[in-house]
């Protein structure tokens, strides 16, 4: 519900929204429990001048929340992207309850994004209860496995950014505030290694050691980190084997890259998929792809800050942007739209058993959000 003080910005009063939707817990592989949280918000929106579609889950997920405003809706307009999933377990709560400590309100996700989900519906709000609607249309749109790369969702984020004039992303504020322009591409890849078993001990020489030949497998993605590009690869997780007395039959390895620039992506990628063994009798086996594309500071996106900055200014706070390494669905649409990310709170220790947003900065982001949903055009 709106605020009820004279103050549509009252800091407390969000917070109490932001503490209703945390106290659900929403981690991306409890689909029940996203979509409990999923029927909260839709609920919300059911005073306001918006349509809402409710787009089933499928394939372990949760459902996705699309509120469009009535007016605007045939010329492109705002597209806010959130997302309702969190990466921490089921019963995390227990271990991080929603609290408040001095400027710190602490729960699961409410850093990441649970606090920038809610200013975005707070602002959008705001707008409903003016006579004045915004100059162009907004769309929400909620989804409920960002955390896993949006595999089920990112076909109507693709969608819905290109029938955008502008998107905004609720990810949370970095390092003190900071507003994204830039993040690297993320690409996700597994390999599996097939050898031959054989006795480590009376018969090793018949045996072909999958696990030998993940090692090598490593040190060659290891090579291609060059801190110098912005490119990392990380081998993540590994397992193998069956008994320390067998000649190790399989091996597998799950493998993270993050490139800056789709030049980047084009080379790295095709190598990484035709990685050869160097073993005779031992086969490797590599399946991924880039699935979030970099987000490069476009001439439209570097626009939008700027405009973003003036209204920050405005407000009484500086704006600063920056780039970095984490992905968001904002990969998915600054390709070809105009967008801004990390809009959300201010904070730290996204994903950590000390997650936090920062009170003070409630209020000046909600405004930012609010001035902007009036002043896009």
């Amino acid at each position: 519900m709106p605020a009820t003080s004279c103050n549509a910005f009252e800091p407390e009063a969000i917070l109490d929204g932001i503490r209703r939707w945390v106290e659900i817990e929403t981690p991306t592989e409890a689909p029940d429990q996203v979509n409990r949280l999923a029927g909260m918000v839709a609920d919300g929106y059911r005073d306001l001048p918006v349509s809402i579609e409710r787009v089933a889950g499928h394939s372990g997920c949760g459902d996705h929340i699309l509120a469009r405003s009535t007016w605007g809706r045939h010329e492109p307009g705002i597209l806010v992207l959130s997302h309702l999933d969190t990466v921490h377990p089921l019963g995390f709560i227990g271990r991080l309850p929603f609290r408040i400590e001095g400027d710190s309100a602490f729960g699961p996700g409410i850093y990441d994004m649970k606090g920038g989900a809610y200013l975005a519906y707070h602002a959008f709000r705001q707008i409903c209860a003016s006579t004045v609607r915004s100059p162009l249309g907004i769309t929400q749109l909620y989804v409920s496995d960002e955390e896993i790369g949006s595999p089920t969702s990112r076909a109507r984020i693709e969608a819905e950014g290109r029938r955008a004039k502008f998107v905004l992303v609720t990810e949370p504020a970095r390092d003190g505030g900071k507003i994204v322009t830039g993040r690297k591409g993320v690409a996700r890849f597994e390999i599996s290694i097939k050898g031959v078993p054989a006795h480590a001990g009376s018969r090793p020489e018949d045996g072909r050691s999958a696990i030998r030949e993940l090692a090598h497998v490593i040190d060659t993605l290891e090579a291609m980190n060059d801190p110098r590009r912005g490119v990392t690869v990380n081998v993540g997780v590994v397992r193998g084997g069956t008994r320390p007395n067998v000649i190790a039959e399989e091996a597998h390895a799950e493998v993270d890259m993050r490139v800056p620039s789709i030049a980047d992506a084009d080379e790295l990628v095709p190598k990484i998929l035709n990685l050869k063994s160097r073993t005779s009798g031992v086969t490797v086996k590599v399946v991924g792809e880039l699935n979030r594309p970099p987000y490069q500071k476009s001439n439209a996106g570097a626009a939008l800050y700027e405009h973003a900055r003036t209204l920050a200014a405005e407000i009484g706070f500086d704006l600063v942007d920056t780039i970095t390494g984490g992905g968001s669905d904002g990969n998915f649409t600054a390709p070809h739209t105009a967008t801004l990310d990390g809009l959300g709170v201010d904070g730290k220790g996204a994903h950590t058993h000390y997650e936090q947003l920062y009170i003070s900065s409630i209020e000046p982001r909600a405004r930012l959000l609010h001035r902007l949903f009036q002043t896009l055009r």
